[in-house]
């Protein structure tokens, strides 16, 4: 097997130590919140900047204990669907 496929699966990608996406959605969701509360109630931004970081060392402790949550969120919204079954059965059946 190549290198770059076992260090694909060892090592999930990382930005400042946390996993890519809910370090992607941490940023993505305050960053507009807070020049919102910035432009409409003239809020310190200090405030903002702390909870960044604070939920980023969160996001870090968690993908400390599992690397690989990026990936268990996007299987998580792949296998989230209603799927209609062919006979009646309880719970979701992934089969035609």
């Amino acid at each position: 097997m190549r290198d770059m496929i076992l260090k694909a699966v060892a090592q999930p990608p990382k930005i400042f130590w946390g996993p890519v996406l809910p370090v992607a959605l941490n940023v993505g969701l305050q960053f507009p919140l807070m020049f919102m509360m910035i432009g409409v109630g003239d809020v310190n931004p200090l405030i903002f900047v702390c909870s960044i970081l604070l939920v980023h060392g969160a996001v870090v402790l968690a993908g400390t204990r599992e690397p690989h949550l990026s990936a268990m969120i996007q299987a998580f919204g792949q296998t989230n669907k209603v799927s209609n079954n062919l006979y009646p059965e309880r719970g979701n059946k992934f089969e035609p």
